[in-house]
């Protein structure tokens, strides 16, 4: 059983086109691609994914726990627990650890309202 070859045809629109424009074209294409994966990363997160990021910040997932419930309450979880986490360090001037068991004591939330 022949194959019917047709790779002359699909690539048609594709001849003329230099290494620069072909090279341009596979990263536009590319992008298209990568864009909404990127945007759903952005916006869509679960409290799995924060534990997962804190866990590799350095916290226990003891100290996860209630981090994430307290980004979940704020209603923060759009911009990430590891970045309110952060945010909150470099407000009160202390380490990134110092900050998240703070939160995790249940302080300072009132200080994560003014971050965003």
């Amino acid at each position: 059983m022949k194959r019917a070859d047709d790779y002359q045809q699909r690539r048609a629109h594709l001849a003329k086109l230099t290494d620069e424009e072909l090279y341009e074209r596979f990263w536009n294409l590319a992008e298209e691609i990568v864009d909404p994966l990127l945007e759903l990363g952005k916006k869509n997160t679960t409290p799995s994914v924060e534990r997962s990021i804190l866990l590799r910040m350095g916290f226990s997932s003891l100290e996860v726990k209630p981090i994430v419930e307290g980004v979940m309450n704020k209603g923060l979880m759009g911009k990430g627990a590891g970045n309110v986490v952060w945010r909150l360090s470099k407000k009160l001037g202390c380490s990134v650890r110092e900050a998240g068991l703070l939160l995790a004591d249940g302080k300072h939330w009132d200080d994560v309202d003014t971050l965003f």
